[in-house]
């Protein structure tokens, strides 16, 4: 089969990854094997082919927002999933369901995790492994590639929303600083719960029309104070200059939540800034419940993704796209 690899972490104008063939894998115990029809295209997907996330495992193939249809079972338990079920594989690759961490609900921080696309290979691919207790059966309502940028800008706005304190949405005031494909799906799921939602970004031709588009209260540059005091704000940008402006932007009692695996240095913060209970609180992976929790609810609230879509040869050029913020919404490669 097909699969783009990384031989060495390199800049993303660069066009590190490689096309190759590679053996086709076989599932083990509990995995099954998806045949890739669509990938999403993440920023931690160039963090990973740029180096800023350590290199996990050798000649990695990119990819954790795969959806697929079932192409073969491996042996033991695979949680009820049949050949030609069309289905998805996220970031949260399987855990170890022993530790601490796991065993109080916690998975996410699991200390012996597998993350797709990182440590085990991913979607960048015409075939990818999953385990099958992780892999998330999908609504048929949503085509492939509408479905990509579900299972991970989706599942993590999604638990950024759930960590934000704010537990009486109608009226609540929300804001959105950087508007990718996350903050994208987060305003929709948001306004669906009746928030008012303020949404900081610098690109105005892009980013700034598709939020006022898909209904911000109110919209403006990335560093710019909203015309109001914010009960929660969202950090998607992987900006640490974004953190004081989004901080000082908080009411009393406000939560910042940073939505990134990685972000640039955060500058010193005046205690002031703090002060008033106000708290920030970063967001690790995400847990199965949040994953199935949040397909419901985008169902419910019908989500709708914009998406660029990439032939499956043009992997390098769509994270190019994706590293100088050209792409509104979410991209996709598509595979099959």
């Amino acid at each position: 089969m097909q699969a783009w690899i990384l031989p060495h972490p390199a800049p993303g104008s660069q066009h590190p990854l490689k096309l190759a063939e590679v053996e086709r894998p076989v599932p083990g115990t509990g995995e099954v094997l998806v045949r890739v029809r669509a990938c999403g295209i993440c920023r931690t997907d160039l963090q990973v082919v740029e180096g800023e996330l350590e290199v996990r495992r050798a000649e990695i193939t990119p990819g954790h927002q795969i959806v697929g249809e079932v192409a073969e079972l491996g042996g033991g338990d695979t949680a009820g999933l049949t050949v030609g079920q069309r289905v998805g594989i996220a970031w949260l690759h399987a855990t170890c369901g022993v530790c601490r961490f796991c065993r109080s609900g916690r998975e996410n921080l699991c200390e012996a995790a597998a993350f797709t696309g990182w440590t085990v290979p991913g979607g960048f691919a015409e075939y990818a492994l999953g385990r099958a207790a992780f892999v998330y059966p999908l609504p048929e309502a949503m085509e492939d590639a509408q479905a990509a940028p579900l299972l991970c800008a989706g599942i993590i706005g999604y638990r950024c929303l759930r960590l934000s304190g704010i537990t009486n949405w109608a009226g609540a005031r929300l804001g959105i600083y950087g508007f990718g494909a996350a903050g994208h799906i987060a305003i929709q799921i948001a306004r669906a719960r009746g928030a008012e939602v303020y949404v900081c970004t610098r690109d105005h031709e892009r980013h700034q029309l598709l939020a006022a588009e898909l209904g911000a209260h109110w919209v403006g540059g990335a560093a710019e104070p909203p015309p109001a005091r914010l009960d929660a704000a969202l950090l998607f940008a992987p900006a640490g200059e974004l953190v004081p402006p989004a901080l000082r932007a908080l009411d009393r009692g406000g939560t910042l939540v940073l939505g990134g695996i990685h972000m640039s240095a955060i500058p010193a913060l005046d205690y002031d800034w703090l002060y008033g209970e106000r708290i920030i609180r970063s967001v690790a992976n995400n847990t199965r419940e949040d994953g199935r929790e949040f397909l419901t609810e985008a169902t419910r609230a019908r989500v709708r993704t914009r998406i660029e879509g990439f032939a499956f040869t043009a992997a390098n050029e769509a994270l190019e796209a994706l590293k100088h913020d050209a792409i509104a919404g979410a991209g996709v490669l598509r595979i099959a």
